[in-house]
This record gives C-alpha cells, structure tokens and sequence, in this order.
C-alpha cells in the first residue's frame, strides 16, 4: 500500500512526538521524541524499567499511546492493533521469537497467511517465496527449508524469525534483544544480518542491553531512563561509558563532545 512506502524526501519513516503512556498511577512514558529512518538500525537501550517494552509496544500497535502522535511517513497515524500496524510494514521480532518447534522453516514463516490454491495449500509457491527471502537475507546456514525448527540452533531460529518479517514486506523491523542467550558464532551471524536489513533499505528498532552489539551494529542510539529520553544522537558521537551514564543518571558529561567512536 502507497502509506508503507519507503519516504523518499528525507522524512523519517517513524516519528514519535511528545509520546505519553500511564498505568494507573504509574507513568511509564514521558514525553518522548525519536525519529527512526529507513536504512539505519536505531539501538533503543536502558536499563529495566526503563520503559523501552512499552514503548515498542505502543509502535506496535499492542498498546495505545496515552499522549502525543505517531507519525508514519510524515502522516499521523492511530496504531489500535498490531495487525494495523503490521498492515503499515511494522513487524516485531519478539524475545520468544514465536516460532512453532513443531512447524518446519516454510510452515513457520506462512504461519497464519498460507498461500492456497483450489482449496489446497500452494507448497510449492510457498517454498520459492521462503527459499528467495532467506538467500536475499544471505541465511545460508539452514541445511533445508523443510528443516522442522526445533532442530536449529538459537542463531539459526532467530535468522528464521527475522526472515519471516521480511517476508511480509515490512518496512520497520523492531527487535526485542535478538541475540539474548546466544553463543558468540550465533550472536555474529544475527549482527550481521540485522545490519544487512537497514543496507537494504529497511528500518530497524534495536532494543539490547549488549553494550557491544548495539555499538556493533547501530547507526543512532536512544537512551531511555525511568520513561525518559536521556539522550539521541549518532552512534559515533558516544561511547560505552557516557551511554552507561545516560542509562544509570539520565545524564552524562562525556555527551557534550563526540568521543570519537566506540573504543
């Protein structure tokens, strides 16, 4: 559709503007603003409680912002489902990956939006589609695309679970700490793959606490503390020790002049 298109006039795809969200008496957003582009990974990072699951719920359609606007393409839009925002090309990868152990690669991924043809499942088609995402996407370890999931290894899950975002056309990726739990041959594959998304164009919403896969891989970083948002700037112009601050006070000194980069 015309409203997930990719802006070509320099507008972020994802804008938030003065976004609020209470619970009861409990504000766990407050006043945030963040621009997320296409073809950049923006890292959102803080520490528990921070309030970065309710904000990337709140993009997702899972719950409703309390105050202030979302703005898609530079329109705003009212995320009251996550179907209304996967119908935009907002796809979340979620921490338990949703994936069915029981399921091979190709059910996975048509999980729910099957192809058919004459009553009958199109297997054939469904292939095809899932064998050209995951060669675009470079997922070369998976020995076949009829492998049942419960057989891969945690990177090799998370390949299929970002894949099967991709498949869907999306536009903006959101993933909840994609390589938790990982070794580090797994962690690097994942890395490589979440940068391989924003090279072709797309969005992505990195939520990590990995101080050394978000500088890995990040273009922006966001720092959010307690539902605030401490500070936003291109990855280059902080390092681990002001974003630490920024996570732990809401402010960091070391902010004030580029750092140079990650050491």
């Amino acid at each position: 559709m015309s409203t997930a298109d990719t802006p070509t006039n320099g507008t972020p795809l994802l804008e938030l503007r003065g976004i609020e969200k209470h619970f009861g008496a409990v504000q766990a957003l407050t006043d945030i603003n963040l621009d997320v582009s296409a073809g950049n990974v923006t890292a959102l990072i803080g520490d528990n409680g921070a309030g970065k699951s309710v904000l990337i719920k709140c993009i997702a359609g899972i719950h409703q912002p309390d105050g202030g606007q979302i703005l898609w393409n530079g329109q705003p839009v009212h995320l009251k489902t996550p179907r209304e925002s996967s119908e935009l090309g907002i796809e979340t990868v979620h921490q338990d990956l949703a994936l069915c152990d029981n399921l091979d690669i190709v059910q996975n991924m048509f999980l729910g939006r099957e192809e058919s043809h004459r009553l009958a499942l199109d297997e054939e088609d469904m292939e095809k589609a899932a064998s050209k995402t995951l060669a675009g996407l470079k997922v070369t370890t998976v020995r076949s695309i009829r492998q049942p999931v419960a057989s891969l290894s945690g990177g090799q899950r998370q390949s299929v679970a970002i894949a099967k975002t991709v498949l869907w056309n999306s536009k903006l990726v959101i993933m909840d700490e994609p390589t938790a739990a990982l070794g580090v041959a797994q962690t690097t594959m994942v890395l490589e793959l979440v940068r391989r998304l924003a090279d072709q164009g797309l969005a992505v919403l990195l939520v990590s606490h990995n101080m050394n896969d978000v500088f890995e891989v990040a273009d922006r970083i966001a720092v959010l503390y307690l539902g605030h948002l401490a500070d936003e700037r291109p990855a280059k112009e902080l390092d681990r020790q002001s974003v630490v601050d920024l996570m732990t006070t809401g402010a960091s000194t070391r902010t004030a002049e580029p750092a140079g980069g990650a050491p």
